[in-house]
């Protein structure tokens, strides 16, 4: 993607952070990002399908990053030497959250939460493919990642629910500490 893309892709995003403040999800409509981030309808429409879709991107955008094999020291967290075990991955993925803390709380809330869970879950999945607790070892491999995924998605709604209050690792750890 070229840097003009990517200045409007992010043009879009912050468009519609700033409609979420005002409005839920369900009554934001795509003309209302257009306006606000002062581009052409044709431009949204090469960028995103729906807005369901530009919901989407988010949360690819978060989990691009995560899974990457090159990360760099960040401003709020430095996860470029540390990024190979489940602890480290979902703590990092925790900060990225928080630091859309505003955005993410609002789409938890609101009627959007199913569909950015469904999405959220989606990218679990991959994070959890490969940890297995060998205290689980006789429970179908696809129960187990299904209560992991579910129960992580939950823990990060209830997270977001108490305003992202406790530190990223602090809530992997609680969550960890129930998977042994």
């Amino acid at each position: 993607m070229d840097r003009r893309q990517q200045k409007t892709r992010e043009a879009i995003f912050k468009a519609f952070s700033r409609l979420l403040e005002k409005k839920s999800y369900n009554h934001i409509t795509v003309q209302e990002i257009i306006n606000e981030a002062n581009i052409g309808r044709s431009t949204f429409y090469a960028h995103f399908e729906t807005k369901d879709d530009l919901l989407n991107a988010i949360c690819r955008q978060i989990f691009g990053h995560i899974f990457s094999n090159v990360l760099n020291a960040e401003e709020h967290h430095d996860f470029s030497k540390e990024n190979n075990t489940l602890t480290d991955k979902l703590t990092h993925l925790l900060y990225h959250l928080k630091e859309q803390k505003k955005d993410i709380i609002i789409v938890l809330s609101g009627e959007s939460s199913d569909l950015f869970l469904r999405y959220f879950k989606t990218y679990l999945r991959q994070l959890f493919e490969d940890y297995e607790s060998p205290s689980f070892s006789a429970i179908p491999k696809n129960f187990v990642l299904n209560h992991y995924v579910s129960s992580f998605a939950e823990a990060v709604k209830w997270w977001a629910g108490s305003g992202m209050e406790i530190p990223p690792e602090k809530v992997v750890e609680y969550y960890m500490a129930l998977t042994k």
